[in-house]
């Protein structure tokens, strides 16, 4: 392996390396508008952008883009990419911000890993799963309708472009988060049928691209569209019994979907979300795919996982330490901000979602805080636990 060469760097080129080491973004946009090029590299061959990317630096990853820097471009002596990089620091902000700007995902280093597989081989699995999720805008664009022109594939009204591709590219797809995400997405819980259909035709367009084909996104874009299409039976089953289940009238979509799958089971299994999540595998239209025999193997096998995590598992690949997670109780977003201000038990990631949950919780609240009580009478403080530590070994 050949030694790298000092490079002929300027001072306000030194300069940039090390305001991006200090995370120092004033001082970064300041020396960028100094310079022409960017794209220079340091004595290990790795350009600013790379390095920022590292950093798991957001702000100075946009700087540098903002300023033209290439996303593809380097050269590294083991090949990685900024978005190699990237995976490796952990912040999926980053992976996306690079992947919009037209980062190429399967890129290979010299020992023959992808991004995405640098990041799972250390444990980003949120980076994994950006990077693995990602479909560039104009693959959407691609079913917008265009003016004038008619065609069986072009379903979604233009302005729906930008909401429809955030709704494919998100990463939680626990069921009530994807419900309440058409929600947040302009536009989308208006144009539900023309959704679906979208969802339909790029299933179908990444499962037939030959030795290209995506069975991962295929089942993605069929999962999402499988519950598109229940938000559309809860809609017209509303419509048709307007007269009728004066508490339902009040609920909206989002609710009358999560106390349907939210409702604990016997010994506080969610059954009912189980038994939803299998129908929509069985579902698949493409059941000679390996994924599809993959996902039915894993169900029918001695103690099955839950189905939920077999879809995670299939869409955004294996996670390890899930049991260490916190999640939120309603929509599965990990590491939730706040908990149930009665039984400190329950986590949720806003009142939202507390809200939407509370239907089901309100019945286990007092008991957990029962528990909680009574867990605290028999359990000795910390303090108190030192202290006795301390005198049995005095004693001793």
């Amino acid at each position: 392996m050949s030694e790298n060469k000092e490079p002929n760097l300027s001072e306000t080129e030194k300069q940039i390396f090390k305001a991006i080491e200090a995370n120092d973004v004033v001082l970064l946009k300041t020396l960028l508008a100094g310079i022409k090029n960017v794209n220079i590299v340091d004595e290990n061959s790795m350009t600013p952008l790379q390095h920022a990317a590292y950093k798991g630096n957001k702000d100075l990853v946009q700087a540098l883009l903002d300023q033209g820097a290439d996303v593809n471009y380097g050269e590294h002596q083991h090949n990685y990419t900024s978005l190699h990089f990237a995976g490796l620091s952990g912040n999926a902000d980053v992976c996306l911000a690079l992947l919009l700007a037209g980062a190429k995902s399967q890129v290979m280093n010299t020992v023959g890993r992808t991004p995405s597989q640098m990041a799972a081989f250390v444990g980003h699995h949120n980076c994994v799963a950006t990077i693995n999720s990602y479909i560039p805008k104009e693959d959407v664009d691609f079913y917008t309708i265009t003016p004038g022109v008619i065609s069986k594939v072009q379903v979604l009204p233009t302005f729906l472009s930008e909401s429809f591709h955030k709704f494919i590219m998100q990463t939680n797809i626990h069921p009530i988060k994807v419900v309440l995400n058409v929600q947040n997405f302009v536009g989308l819980s208006e144009h539900l049928s023309e959704v679906k259909k979208a969802l339909e035709f790029m299933c179908e367009r990444e499962i037939k691209r030959g030795a290209e084909k995506n069975e991962v996104m295929s089942f993605k874009f069929h999962y999402l569209g499988y519950i598109i299409g229940e938000i559309l039976k809860v809609k017209l089953r509303q419509t048709a019994k307007k007269d009728e289940l004066e508490e339902e009238k009040k609920l909206d979509m989002t609710e009358l979907f999560t106390r349907k799958l939210l409702k604990p089971g016997k010994d506080g299994q969610l059954e009912i979300m189980d038994a939803f999540l299998k129908e929509c595998i069985r579902e698949f239209p493409y059941r000679d795919c390996t994924l599809f025999r993959q996902m039915v193997a894993s169900l029918a096998g001695k103690d099955p996982p839950t189905a939920l995590s077999v879809l995670t598992s299939a869409i955004n690949g294996q996670m390890g330490f899930l049991d260490s997670i916190s999640v939120c109780n309603t929509c599965g977003e990990h590491k939730p901000a706040k908990k149930c201000s009665k039984c400190k038990v329950v986590q949720y990631c806003d009142r939202n979602c507390q809200r939407l949950h509370w239907h089901w919780h309100k019945k286990a609240c007092p008991r957990l805080s029962q528990s909680l009580i009574e867990d605290a009478q028999v359990k000795p403080d910390a303090g108190e636990l030192s202290t006795e530590l301390q005198n049995l070994l005095v004693n001793n």
